[in-house]
């Protein structure tokens, strides 16, 4: 297996990152490193959260990958620039995709879901000031969400009594986009559409930024001339701080998923 990359995440929320970027790039190999033992991260001190993610990545990087991806928003948020500084190869984050919703036409509200960390650290706050209209954006903190999907919870109605508690606050009104600012929440993209067009008056768009990373991580390989050459097939791996006999079945479950 030629060099792969390596891809974090504080649990299995970065799964979203990879599958789009083995589907971009199918000749590249992974190297997948879900920190489950710690998660969820968004509820951690910053200085918790940045310990946490440079002990991963220097794992990943004992391993021999040739570039990093961060799949987790809130490792972006808290230390991305702590990362880029300690790491002498190419690093490629995550970041909530409120550009792409703030562009939609409209005068309904952009609700931006994300972790507790990610709403109150100050990349993301200086994110959201470069945006034409911030108070469009409304951030929601969504304790609850990344515990459950680390449980496994797939259903459609499994989070509601979660949805309810952080989005009630909006049923009836306009919501002309959602950000799912947390690479976990991908994984209830089903629900949260469920639950917008029974609650809210749209239609509501959904955003995530899973296939902006891949695309990006396909500029930076090719950038520096490390991208895989065009034969063959990549071959994934996974890894975690947790309970392999537990996660793993789960990783390459969501892995395979078509959405």
């Amino acid at each position: 297996m030629h060099d792969p990359v390596g891809v974090f995440d504080s649990g299995i929320g970065g799964i979203s990152v990879l599958r789009e970027a083995a589907r971009l790039l199918p000749h590249e190999s992974f190297l997948y490193y879900g920190d489950n033992a710690n998660a969820p991260y968004g509820v951690r001190s910053a200085d918790e959260i940045t310990a946490l993610t440079l002990a991963a990545l220097r794992f990943l990087v004992s391993l021999g990958v040739k570039a990093l991806v961060i799949a987790c928003n809130t490792a972006t948020a808290t230390c991305i620039d702590t990362i880029r500084n300690e790491f002498p190869l190419p690093v490629i984050s995550t970041e909530p995709a409120i550009t792409p919703a703030a562009k939609l036409p409209g005068s309904g509200k952009i609700l931006m879901l994300a972790t507790p960390a990610t709403v109150r650290l100050d990349r993301y706050l200086s994110l959201l000031s470069r945006m034409p209209d911030p108070k469009r954006i409304v951030n929601v903190p969504c304790p609850g969400f990344v515990e459950r999907i680390e449980q496994g919870a797939a259903d459609a109605d499994a989070f509601d009594d979660i949805l309810d508690r952080c989005l009630s606050p909006w049923h009836n009104k306009k919501i002309d986009g959602i950000v799912l600012g947390c690479t976990h929440f991908v994984f209830m993209k089903n629900a949260i559409i469920r639950y917008a067009n029974a609650h809210f008056v749209g239609p509501t768009a959904v955003f995530d930024g899973c296939k902006a990373t891949a695309l990006q991580l396909e500029r930076v390989l090719h950038a520096h001339g490390i991208l895989a050459p065009a034969e063959g097939e990549g071959r994934t791996v996974f890894l975690t701080s947790g309970d392999a006999s537990r996660f793993d079945p789960l990783f390459h479950k969501l892995f395979t998923q078509k959405e």
